[in-house]
């Protein structure tokens, strides 16, 4: 029997029972749409295993490889992939602990980080926690890589003479790009020919709609000594559970046994049941909530045509996220402020994403249908006001 819809499950009064960040971080009245949470009970397969752990009292701390042979038996399945090798592998709190570890590793203090803004912002906040200084490398207009902008900013970093990386976010958050074969194949010559070690934030991997395809970073052409880090938190909403897979190429091995045990110290052992269930069992679940976000995304875009048409969509590949141009609306460099206070919907400002954020806004369409089309509603309440 085929699963149901997970995002036409809940109601809102439901969903407002909850305690996370997106239904505390404003007022009852507020809509929130600003984070990447999805609203879905949990895959039966999930709630199984924890449960199952919990009346064992397996509350431990975590231990081996369950969760890097889940992650390498999904990639198998879904992408044709067999290149997850567990003994290249380590667990890490979560995707953003494991990047900016990884980034201690392949460079020093004073080194710069490339980043292709508009991306996921803590990626700046992270990397100046490690004593980096970042770099952009915008995304062209079409929010695909730019390899211009891509080998100007790696010759501009190697001018310092201290190791340089590339923060890559694939797929892209927040554009919902999926880069492809090709696109990543560019990135990595570019990156052998100026010494750049390349580091993947790849936790949006298991959610690529229809007629896109993930591509993994570390499956390309001179990507042996690049890093990337999956999770299964953003694809079955777990991001509660900490958990996160560091995979190394073959050639960075090395890098990788250096890594300090410490890292493993925040990986939650329920974390681990979870996403491993998730990935060892939640297919078909993971297919459902697919159907239903490319069918969302359809939605948005009716919903907007028909309330706010001067406001574009820049229609997603991947991820659960929608990255809408609202300077047509002439609200300013920050379009979120009055969403808010006068459509009473909190939406993600675009100015932390980086160049090209002004004036654009961040949603997450991963809800039920009739939610999106109130969110627009609210955001037209902000924009007519």
């Amino acid at each position: 029997m085929s699963i149901k819809n997970p995002l036409e499950q809940l109601t809102l009064d439901e969903l407002r029972t909850r305690s996370s960040e997106k239904w505390r971080a404003y007022p009852p009245d507020v809509l929130p749409t600003f984070v990447a949470e999805m609203d879905v009970a949990l895959a039966e397969p999930v709630v199984r295993a924890l449960t199952d752990a919990v009346r064992r009292g397996d509350t431990g701390y975590p231990s081996g490889t369950a969760y890097a042979e889940a992650l390498a038996g999904f990639a198998s399945r879904r992408w044709g992939w067999d290149g997850v090798d567990v003994g290249r592998s380590t667990m890490a709190a979560d995707v953003m602990t494991g990047l900016s570890e990884v980034i201690t590793l392949v460079t020093e203090p004073g080194s710069v980080v490339v980043v292709n803004p508009p991306v996921y912002p803590p990626f700046y906040a992270f990397v100046r926690k490690t004593g980096r200084q970042v770099v952009e490398a915008p995304l062209g207009d079409d929010g695909r890589l730019d390899t211009e902008q891509l080998g100007a900013a790696f010759e501009r970093a190697a001018a310092t003479g201290k190791p340089v990386a590339l923060l890559l976010c694939n797929p892209q958050n927040p554009t919902g790009v999926a880069h492809t074969a090709d696109e990543l194949a560019s990135v990595a010559r570019l990156a052998t020919e100026h010494g750049v070690r390349v580091v993947v934030d790849e936790i949006h991997a298991p959610v690529v709609l229809d007629g896109a395809t993930f591509t993994p970073y570390l499956s390309v052409s001179g990507s042996a000594d690049a890093f990337a880090v999956m999770s299964a938190s953003k694809a079955w909403n777990l991001a509660g559970m900490k958990a996160a897979v560091v995979l190394a190429g073959r050639d960075a091995a090395k890098d990788l046994a250096r890594m300090p045990q410490t890292v493993l110290h925040g990986v939650s052992q329920l974390g681990v049941v979870g996403h491993s269930a998730a990935l060892r069992e939640g297919d078909e679940w993971l297919d459902a909530v697919l159907a239903g976000l490319a069918a969302n995304r359809d939605h948005l875009a009716a919903e907007l045509d028909r309330r706010l048409p001067a406001v574009r969509l820049q229609r997603p590949e991947a991820t659960y996220l929608a990255w809408l141009d609202c300077r047509g609306l002439d609200l300013g460099d920050d379009p979120a402020r009055p969403f808010l206070e006068r459509g009473r919907v909190a939406v993600g400002s675009g100015l932390p994403f980086g160049a090209g954020g002004a004036g654009h806004v961040r949603l997450t369409v991963a809800t039920s249908r009739a939610i999106l089309s109130e969110i627009v509603e609210r955001m037209a309440v902000g924009a007519d006001s």
